[in-house]
């Protein structure tokens, strides 16, 4: 079994709101992913869904862009982004379809290694946080630390963080995530949200605070999901 990573897979099988609009690199970024992912992937392996999974407003707009997830090779293991408006109640969600999991406050078994995350929030510090931003931060806090806790008790010693917002800001500082993730040992750190090269570069990357980070937007890696783990 090995572990991939993809993030922002942005899914509007409705065509409703297609991405293309986004640039050449968004251009039938669906079917891309989907022939990428059936080359890449085995029915054993483990894939981390690393947010904004659909563009759905309501979780029942959002059942088919989710089984057509679910109908690709793999455990698919999703954190919340921001656009996953739909994203409601976490035990509905996990009874969707036994090849999605979804996580907040829990933790997904990896075959001995725990999966955690959370959606995380801009972070003190980033050129775009306000005070606003302060109280949805501080949640997410929780949510990872929740998250971590469960993984820890449950005895698992090697943790895999999956996250949406980068865990730290756009001067690459470190953030109560960073503090987190050291403190609760997780060695391997995905996360996705930034998108074009400008935002790419604002993106931790490689060691950093004890742990080894990695930007998994789609088209950061051109559609295809990335090992993080053999």
């Amino acid at each position: 079994m090995s572990i991939f990573a993809i993030g922002d897979t942005h899914l509007s099988l409705s065509g409703e709101k297609p991405m293309d609009v986004f640039g050449g690199e968004w251009e039938n970024h669906a079917e891309r992913l989907k022939k990428n992912w059936e080359e890449s992937i085995g029915p054993d392996d483990v894939v981390i869904v690393a947010g904004d999974v659909s563009w759905a407003l309501k979780q029942e707009e959002a059942i088919d862009d989710l089984m057509w997830l679910a109908a690709l090779p793999g455990k698919k293991v999703l954190v919340k982004g921001n656009h996953d408006l739909w994203w409601a109640s976490v035990s509905r969600l996990n009874a969707l379809d036994p090849s999605l999991f979804f996580i907040q406050n829990n933790f997904y078994d990896a075959g001995g290694v725990a999966i955690c995350g959370s959606r995380g929030w801009l972070c003190p510090g980033d050129s775009e946080f306000t005070e606003h931003d302060e109280k949805i931060y501080k949640r997410e806090l929780l949510r990872l630390e929740a998250s971590l806790g469960a993984a820890e008790k449950a005895g698992f010693k090697e943790k895999i963080v999956a996250m949406h917002y980068p865990p730290a800001n756009d001067r690459k500082e470190v953030s109560g995530f960073c503090s987190l993730i050291r403190d609760y040992g997780a060695g391997t750190v995905v996360y996705g949200h930034l998108h074009g090269q400008e935002s790419f570069r604002k993106g931790v990357q490689g060691d950093f605070y004890g742990a080894r980070y990695a930007l998994v937007s789609l088209d950061f890696l051109g559609c295809r999901p990335v090992l993080v783990r053999s």
